[in-house]
């Protein structure tokens, strides 16, 4: 099938889709799929939830992008009026505060600013600029942003992780908004700091990196979600790889992009043959845990830095992007009535049991975001 007819088709089906996913699902904030198919709801307060699973989990503003998506993408403005009681039940996070974490930019970047941008609604840009301040609260003066709060028995002060690189737009955002350089320094040193810190020599990436919280010097790596320490964790690779990008196109700072462009170059030596993308890139052979979500973040962040290239090189990224996006398509999507999820095969952690080979929503939001600026949709929303 020639590109132009895949790519028709699969936002036909992923239009169809959504139109009855989106009426169904819009009084919830979903993350996962029952073994029913349906979604969840992290804003169900009659279920016990810890304090950060609940309306504070990290994952409730991706349905308010997928539906910014949408509503760009068809016009329709029943999109728009599902994105709005996202971002409305997201509000009560800033009442809870507790929960909140590193993960604000993943919560109100696709939600707040983004409504705020294409409908001017100051109440949205109010939001955002909480949810920058938390984040840049978060900030140790020795170089990084703090990742998760107090675990039991664990001190996580000196604690970042890799995901943190795709907060950090909310941060750049701050600063372009409001004037105050603060926001653009936090996300510039914190990026510093993750270059330095998490990538290889080889382009692969650490998950957890601890540093003394009191002078910044590395203390230890962990695994974190991956097989074991010194593997990678092929989310991971992901954020790393789309994450620096969007700190080049922020900053205009090129060492940014030359080690998203590094860790890509792993990644793509390290695909299989049909571009399905493992749980770790290192995990052992006989081993067939997978993530589509992964491998959707991965195909949205080589579409980006394509965008960044000249004519001669940039082919190379799209394309491979592109097989990434049909391998998703064709062997990975559900595109029945079966299951409120697109995209299949995603796993959360790998020691995590209940987490492997499931639906996550923000895979589905990664997966149409690519399918859709394929289509020309100049809208970003990172």
């Amino acid at each position: 099938m020639n590109e132009k007819k895949w790519l028709d088709e699969t936002v036909e089906k992923i239009v169809q889709k959504m139109d009855w996913v989106s009426d169904k699902n819009q009084d919830k904030i979903p993350y996962t799929t029952d073994t029913n198919g349906n979604y969840d709801d992290r804003a169900d307060h009659s279920k016990d939830w810890n304090i950060d699973d609940g309306t504070n989990w990290w994952t409730n503003g991706f349905w308010g992008g997928l539906m910014w998506l949408m509503s760009l993408q068809t016009g329709d403005e029943k999109y728009a009026a599902y994105a709005l009681k996202n971002e409305e039940k997201l509000e009560q996070c800033f009442k809870d505060f507790y929960g909140l974490h590193h993960d604000v930019g993943f919560m109100f970047q696709p939600t707040s600013i983004t409504s705020y941008r294409l409908t001017g609604n100051f109440n949205s840009r109010k939001n955002a600029m909480i949810a920058a301040n938390l984040l840049a609260g978060r900030f140790n003066p020795n170089g990084f942003i703090r990742a998760w709060n107090d675990l039991p028995n664990e001190d996580t002060r000196g604690w970042a992780i890799i995901d943190c690189l795709f907060n950090l737009p909310l941060l750049y955002w701050a600063t372009e908004e409001c004037g105050d350089p603060r926001f653009k320094e936090i996300a510039m040193i914190h990026a510093d700091k993750a270059m330095e810190s998490f990538v290889r020599p080889d382009g692969s990436v650490v998950h957890i990196v601890e540093f003394d919280p009191l002078t910044g010097e590395m203390v230890k790596t962990y695994g974190g979600q991956g097989y074991q320490e010194g593997s990678s964790w092929t989310r991971g690779q992901a954020w790393a790889l789309y994450g620096f990008t969007l700190s080049y196109v922020k900053t205009g700072k090129i060492q940014y992009l030359e080690t998203a462009k590094k860790v890509a170059h792993y990644c793509m030596a390290n695909f299989t043959d049909e571009y399905i993308v493992l749980c770790d890139f290192r995990q052992p052979a006989e081993i067939k845990l997978e993530d589509s979500c992964a491998a959707a973040v991965m195909a949205g962040g080589l579409l980006l830095i394509s965008d960044q290239l000249d004519e001669l090189e940039r082919e190379m990224y799209r394309k491979t992007a592109i097989k990434i996006l049909q391998a998703l398509s064709e062997k990975r999507a559900d595109w029945s009535q079966e299951s409120d999820a697109i995209l299949q095969n995603c796993t959360g952690a790998y020691h995590h049991q209940d987490s492997h080979h499931i639906s996550m929503v923000y895979a589905d939001y990664y997966f149409v975001e690519a399918i859709f600026k394929l289509t020309g949709q100049e809208f970003s929303i990172w």
